[in-house]
């Protein structure tokens, strides 16, 4: 029987290899276009017509390739608008200079110069440009995917990266939540909490610019993401110099998305090219029953789209599955926590969330005033 506890010296470099040899086969994954160095590639849309007549089998293959799979897939064309990724990324280009002349631009794993970071873009976008954040947003493909690993009611946030040339790659690791844990901390869980914490998370990034190898796409060992020791494993020397020999990239062009599992072992590339700027909107996805790593003021989010969504909605400009993916992105989706006291259960077990009360914003026709007092009565309803 496994150990409930471990630490790093007790995990077994052979065992991890054993699962990382592995090779996908392309029949497991009849929606796929193919496999590129062991990651499957979907087309954006292959997936969009499927999911219209088989949603359930389209989301079981899709979490069957992040959990038992190689952990990682590569959808192409999942902006198949230019204009949107071009528009998102005029306004990134926006927030950097207004933090730049704050002196809160932040540079993430390199030397100062070489990388840029944009924390919560989620936010700082819709407070910049409505129209820009529901054309991103409102992605079906970007739902999917987040639904077939979390479930419903997952939790957005986003953060751009900017690796310039000659920025330097990472060490390989785990991301959130037991990835951002020192060896010590993460062993003090039991191994089936230590599984469970990565399907609280999804990784994602959607590329705005063209990522040939040489610009450093993210470096990335499929099927690590089945080694039960992942969390405590990573930092050990023997698994770093395995990462480095097996390890494979994929180019990517602008427009196309990567999803992968936290408990993947990976790292950003390095950029060795003299005129590639590294540019990728990362997404952080959590479940409705984590924590996820961003505060987001979903409230003020809130605030800014509705005008120009509810002028889209009276047009009739959006179809449900982009309704229901803007909706999802924006707007916290689980009643809990809450003050039961103030916000009783109406009508079921939970109270209201703020989805449904957008939605029924939206259904009704409210005015920007009517929501905004709604959306107001509801927060303080919620406090202690």
């Amino acid at each position: 029987m496994t150990a409930l506890y471990l630490q790093p010296e007790q995990l077994d470099l052979a065992q991890f290899a054993a699962l990382c040899e592995q090779s996908p086969v392309l029949s497991d994954y009849p929606l796929a276009a193919g496999i590129e160095r062991r990651v499957l590639v979907y087309r954006a849309s292959t997936l969009n017509a499927a999911a219209q007549r088989h949603r359930t089998e389209v989301l079981a293959e899709l979490h069957r390739a992040l959990a038992q799979g190689p952990g990682v897939l590569v959808i192409k064309g999942g902006y198949a608008d230019q204009g949107v990724i071009e528009r998102n990324t005029a306004v990134f280009g926006r927030i950097f200079a207004e933090e730049a002349e704050r002196g809160t631009a932040a540079d993430h794993f390199a030397q100062a110069g070489h990388n840029g970071r944009i924390w919560n873009s989620l936010q700082k976008v819709a407070e910049r440009d409505a129209e820009a954040f529901i054309d991103y947003y409102a992605n079906p493909l970007l739902a999917l995917v987040c639904e077939a690993w979390l479930g419903p009611w997952y939790q957005m946030t986003a953060q751009v990266n900017v690796v310039r040339p000659g920025g330097q790659a990472q060490q390989p690791h785990r991301d959130y939540h037991l990835g951002f844990q020192s060896a010590a901390d993460a062993s003090r869980f039991p191994l089936p909490v230590q599984q469970l914490s990565q399907y609280l998370t999804l990784q994602g990034a959607v590329a705005h610019s063209d990522m040939p190898l040489a610009a450093g796409p993210t470096l990335l060992l499929p099927f690590s993401q089945r080694y039960e020791g992942g969390y405590l494993a990573w930092r050990r020397p023997d698994f770093i110099d395995y990462f480095e020999r097996h390890a494979v990239q994929l180019p990517l062009e602008r427009g196309d998305m990567l999803f992968f599992s936290p408990a993947l072992f990976h790292a950003a590339g390095s950029n060795s090219t003299e005129d590639v700027v590294r540019t990728a909107n990362l997404l952080q996805v959590s479940s409705a029953f984590g924590k996820p790593m961003e505060t987001v003021n979903r409230e003020r989010i809130l605030r800014h789209l509705y005008p120009a969504l509810l002028a889209r909605y009276r047009q009739g400009q959006l179809a449900e599955p982009e309704l229901s993916a803007l909706i999802a992105a924006a707007a916290d989706g689980y009643s809990f926590p809450t003050n039961l006291d103030r916000d009783p259960p109406l009508g079921g077990l939970a109270p209201q969330t703020q989805q449904q009360l957008l939605r029924r914003a939206l259904e009704e026709d409210w005015t920007e005033a009517d929501f905004g007092r709604q959306l107001s009565r509801s927060q303080q309803q919620r406090q202690a």
